[in-house]
């Protein structure tokens, strides 16, 4: 057996196409993107040459989404139909990184522009869950934690404050509030197993809200189960389901007992909570009297309030091109793994761009997208939590994770005020861990 559970992250994408773009137009919209004049086209001749193709100027994408992104904002229809039948032409989600980022990104301009966001992302959504492949996933899981730490650097830094926090502790219990699905506990089952005192005894609680992840949570449980016996761990495995989204977890779904160490494990979750739910669901997770909480999220800010359409494309645009960047210099240009992985971001720029005012008004439900940045998750932690600092145990870890991998990974301490660590890729942060107790 396998010494690490692997288990999807991102299963089957939409083969998207943007010229048949089924999941945005059925026909009925006003906008058609085809009906532009196209000698229009010389107009934004810096982002393109006369035969249609991208001229030798770099970012073009960049600036004919920030334009298209401030048309919709203006609701300048005019500009709109010029400025996607543009993006139409030149982007193509098999090109070079500027091509990708203006295929995925047109998808989300277009239901924004169209409102048609909800509709796409359900049928985005509804195509990944009948083409779900475990096997697939697991590949995908596995090529991108072998050529990046994205994932795994929050691994490592949880995993080394949680030992830390519950060392001699009997009876533990870890509640998994993440996106991970489990792909972390394996080394920390065989570090619990392998400590010189007795090994305690394990309750994992596992929060899914996704129906991808219901399908196979009991696969997972089989396999986690057999990897305790492995290694001599008692072990007790629980899935807490029945949710649509984080916001409406409970303290009593969680099953704590009053004898158990308590250590909470939010990976990538925190985001998917609503804006105005979080400090309610920080305040509930302190109710459970964890001896720690550790916290990773990407280094984004994607809170602007709703009527800041702009700003909230801006950022949305910096993280993407800097994960697309990363994505193309980490994987061959014909990898599988890496066009599966672009299309999950497709699917995370539809949910953020385009399906806000279906949140605001009640008639969209399931989890949010709404990354915030490490220093705002900070403010809002300290309110119920004070600082678990890393030990240099735990930053060595991290070192030594980071040195398996290409040159341009990197770990930042805090500086000053700063809390918690971060993973940056050519000196840019993309990743913030953190742990935190009562």
């Amino acid at each position: 057996m396998d010494r690490v559970i692997f288990t999807p992250k991102g299963t089957q994408f939409l083969q998207y196409d943007i010229n048949e773009h089924e999941c945005n137009i059925n026909g009925h919209h006003q906008l058609d993107m085809q009906s532009t004049n196209q000698s229009s086209l010389t107009s934004t001749s810096r982002g393109s040459s006369e035969s249609g193709e991208p001229s030798g100027d770099t970012k073009w994408a960049s600036k004919l989404l920030k334009d298209c992104a401030k048309a919709i904002s203006d609701k300048d229809s005019s500009k709109i139909h010029h400025l996607l039948w543009m993006l139409n032409e030149l982007a193509s989600p098999y090109g070079d990184c500027d091509q990708k980022l203006a295929s995925y990104f047109l998808q989300a301009l277009f239901c924004k522009a169209t409102e048609s966001g909800q509709r796409c992302y359900k049928t985005l959504i509804s195509v990944a869950e009948k083409s779900h492949s475990f096997d697939s996933a697991r590949k995908l899981i596995l090529k991108f934690q072998e050529v990046s730490p994205w994932t795994t650097f929050g691994h490592v830094a949880s995993n080394g404050a949680i030992l830390e926090a519950l060392e001699g502790e009997s009876k533990v219990h870890i509640i998994d509030i993440s996106n991970t699905l489990c792909t972390q506990w394996p080394t920390l089952l065989e570090a619990m197993a392998t400590r010189n005192d007795e090994t305690p005894r394990l309750k994992l609680t596992v929060v899914v809200t996704e129906n991808m992840v219901r399908s196979v949570m009991k696969e997972i449980a089989q396999r986690m189960e057999k990897f305790a016996r492995l290694m001599g761990v008692p072990f007790e495995f629980n899935v807490v389901t029945g949710l649509n989204r984080l916001g409406g977890i409970t303290k009593e779904s969680l099953g704590v007992q009053e004898d158990e160490a308590v250590a909470i494990n939010c990976m990538g979750a925190l985001r998917r909570v609503e804006v105005e739910e979080r400090g309610a669901v920080i305040k509930m997770l302190s109710s459970l009297n964890p001896r720690v909480v550790t916290v990773v999220e990407e280094e984004a800010d994607f809170s602007s309030p709703r009527n800041d359409f702009v700003k909230c494309f801006d950022e949305s645009l910096r993280f993407y091109t800097l994960y697309f960047e990363m994505l193309e210099e980490s994987f061959v240009p014909t990898s599988n793994e890496r066009l599966m992985l672009e299309r999950e971001s497709a699917r995370s720029m539809v949910r953020v761009l385009a399906c806000d005012e279906d949140h605001q008004n009640g008639t969209f439900s399931g989890d949010c997208e709404r990354r915030e940045k490490g220093n705002q998750w900070s403010e809002r932690l300290k309110e119920n939590f004070t600082q678990f600092s890393f030990s240099d145990d735990c930053i060595d870890d991290v070192k030594a994770l980071l040195k398996r991998y290409r040159a341009g990974w990197s770990l930042v301490q805090p500086q000053e005020n700063d809390l918690g660590i971060y993973l940056t890729w050519k000196d840019e942060p993309i990743v913030w861990a953190s742990a935190w107790k009562p």
